[in-house]
């Protein structure tokens, strides 16, 4: 029987494509829970599902509906599962029996609620929750007045902090915590007053629990946080680390004797490498495990597929003195084994991004990705290092189509740093032909690419254009050194990095075309395609998306820009305004000659529209070839999680900009 032709990627197969993620191991690791997102073509937006497999590979789907479920958490005993859900409007606590039956709510906290946990016993559940100062955690209704009314009032702002890209206007709220009985529903406010907490988790004997927080008078001004332990019976908590750093993600060993935490001291500012670090609860002595391990603990790989996912942090074997946990290095992301003596080594560390991780018994369930393969869910034996694959979740789709594989490639950067990279080859190769070519930079700066499925240079291999992407110094993967080099440099040896990486792609790819050239990227990406364009006529098409052009006015419209600029520039607006502005794309739009497309959400706080709004004007008014796309309602986080609708768009126009100007 002859083989199917397969077709090309388009980007409207974002609506065909499901991802997985948030594994969750039931109490005796004979069943695991994950969720499962999909896309609803009618109502174009997500609906994720919870699901139940065993080990052997039996999958069955727990829940249904246009709802999007997740968080799953099973019981101590194992006899239920809590997870959050949006079904009665507001994300909420439900909690279902195992045996069967409809899903009962828990939770009906006015602004909804996050990160359920289990109490040991199984009689409460800790989570967060946002409340304003005259709000309770038991009022079931709104006390602010209607939408109608509040556009006739003015917002009153008193904090630096006011807004965030993730939930735009704070109006005054903080995260707070919060116990619910499973028996009763009744709730219990933990926490109060103008400081935001994070849940952390329970002490096994369930008498304390840790949360994240900065509980100081400037915790707008010194980004910090830290680590508490609260009594659940007295609510008096005390700081078990230094004030100087940010940590979080504590997690208490099965015997109660330690805390594992997950952070760094600042010592490069945003810059500086997560590291794990031990808390003793019988000495307070607090230390650094990863001290020689020059690599970023966690998962921060760039990319524009999987949903939901989270750093699980550190989970402890059943000995109360080795671990597990996730660590980032060289283009990958894979899983690492350490012990409380301080012994780190890989368990599993190839070519691919584990983006999800559970561990029981020395047993795994992980999430894998790679070029590819959008993800699917695999079984990890961590003693012997067999794995099997447990969900097939695109695989029909996948018959159906030819994806591009990312080859990888080292050069050495003018000042001889050395530096990776990728090179896809376009869909319907053949030998001897050119290709135009795309050069793709990811945000952040430290951030990574990776081995890992990126569905927009998918469509655009699928288009017939070669993509090469980099990680060039500030991104992260290469050691604290590396990921440092950026800070007071922006636009300069970052750069030089990104343009020896399109010189290396001509160099030794017979089938780039140099004729041809474009350039795109995201937030950092987005900077350095308005840097590129204002510095060189190379590029004969870019697209810039969400991105920073004039840092003297993104201080201050940025939720983020009061600290960020001083930390990745080392300037400050009154004291380094000259400084900024020579490290200010829109410096330099007047040399700009090659037709840049401008894409940016209209709620975008972070690198907020007027960015885009400013480069646009300075190049019409010059007459030179631009347009400008705003997508409604869409913030930082358009490209991975928006509305379908607008991220299938996004992906037409990036696609349509390098056809009409590249062929």
């Amino acid at each position: 029987m002859t083989e199917k032709k397969r077709r090309g990627i388009v980007a409207e197969d974002l609506y065909e494509l499901k991802t997985v993620n948030d594994p969750q191991f039931s109490p005796d690791g004979k069943r695991y829970a994950f969720v499962e997102t999909e896309i609803n073509k009618e109502k174009h937006e997500y609906n994720s599902h919870l699901y139940v497999g065993t080990v052997d590979g039996n999958v069955t789907q727990w829940t249904f509906g246009d709802v999007r479920d997740g968080s799953p958490r099973w019981s101590p005993e194992g006899e239920a599962v809590a997870f959050l859900s949006n079904r009665s409007g507001k994300q909420q606590i439900f909690v279902m029996n195992v045996n069967g039956g409809e899903p009962k709510q828990l939770t009906y906290c006015v602004n909804g609620v996050r990160n359920p946990i289990w109490s040991p016993d199984g009689s409460k559940i800790l989570f967060t929750t946002a409340l304003a100062q005259d709000e309770s955690i038991t009022d079931k209704e709104k006390k602010n007045k209607n939408e109608d009314e509040k556009k006739l009032e003015p917002m009153v702002v008193e904090r630096i902090r006011y807004k965030s890209d993730a939930a735009g206007f704070l109006d005054n709220k903080n995260q707070h915590l919060a116990l619910v009985d499973i028996a009763t529903g009744e709730l219990e406010q933990l926490t109060s007053g103008e400081y935001d907490y994070a849940a952390g988790g329970w002490s096994p004997d369930g008498t304390k629990i840790t949360f994240v927080g900065d509980i100081s008078e400037d915790s707008d001004y010194n980004l910090t946080s830290d680590v508490y332990v609260m009594s659940v019976e007295d609510k008096s908590y005390q700081k078990i680390t230094g004030s100087t750093g940010n940590f979080g993600l504590p997690s208490w060993s099965p015997d109660g004797k330690y805390i594992a935490i997950i952070g760094h001291e600042q010592e490069f500012a945003g810059a500086t490498l997560p590291k794990i670090w031990l808390y003793s609860v019988d000495s307070s002595e607090f230390t650094c495990l990863t001290s020689e391990l020059d690599a970023y603990v966690g998962d921060c790989v760039a990319a524009d597929f999987q949903l939901g996912g989270s750093n699980p942090g550190v989970i402890w074997n059943d000995d109360s003195r080795s671990f597990y946990f996730l660590l980032t290095n060289h283009g990958n992301t894979g899983v690492y084994y350490g012990s409380i003596e301080g012994e780190m080594y890989p368990s599993l560390f190839e070519n691919q991004h584990v983006f999800a991780l559970a561990v029981h018994n020395h047993k795994a369930v992980v999430g894998i990705s790679k070029p590819t393969e959008p993800g699917d869910l695999y079984y990890l034996d961590l003693s012997t290092g067999e794995l099997n694959r447990l969900t097939h979740v695109n695989e029909a789709f996948l018959q159906e189509v030819e994806l591009s594989d990312a080859e990888p490639f080292t050069f050495n950067a003018p000042d001889g740093w050395e530096i990776n990279g990728w090179v896809m080859k376009p869909f319907g190769y053949e030998e001897g032909k050119k290709y135009p070519t795309i050069v793709e930079v990811h945000g952040g700066p430290h951030a990574m690419y990776a081995n890992t499925y990126f569905h927009e240079f998918q469509v655009l291999t699928g288009k017939g254009f070669v993509v090469v992407f980099t990680n060039p110094r500030g991104s992260h993967g290469y050691g604290q050194q590396f990921v440092d080099a950026v800070r007071g440099d922006y636009g300069g040896k970052d750069y030089l990095d990104v343009m020896a990486a399109t010189d290396y792609a001509v160099e030794h790819f017979d089938f780039v075309d140099e004729t041809k050239l474009g350039v795109t990227g995201g937030s950092y990406g987005g900077f350095m395609t308005n840097w590129i364009v204002g510095h060189t006529n190379r590029f004969k098409a870019a697209v810039t998306q969400r991105s920073i052009s004039n840092w003297l006015s993104f201080y201050g419209v940025s939720d983020i820009g009061y600290f960020f600029t001083e930390w990745e520039l080392k300037g400050t607006l009154i004291e380094d305004a000259e400084k900024l502005w020579n490290h200010s794309p829109l410096k330099y739009v007047g040399n700009v000659e090659t037709p840049l497309l401008i894409i940016h959400g209209e709620r975008d706080f972070r690198c907020p529209i007027e960015q885009g709004e400013q480069f646009y004007v300075a190049l019409k008014h010059q007459k030179k070839p631009t347009k400008f796309v705003r997508f409604p309602g869409s913030n930082h986080e358009l490209s991975r999680s928006g509305n379908p609708k607008l991220r299938l768009s996004r992906l037409n126009h990036i696609k349509d900009w390098f056809v009409d100007y590249l062929g």
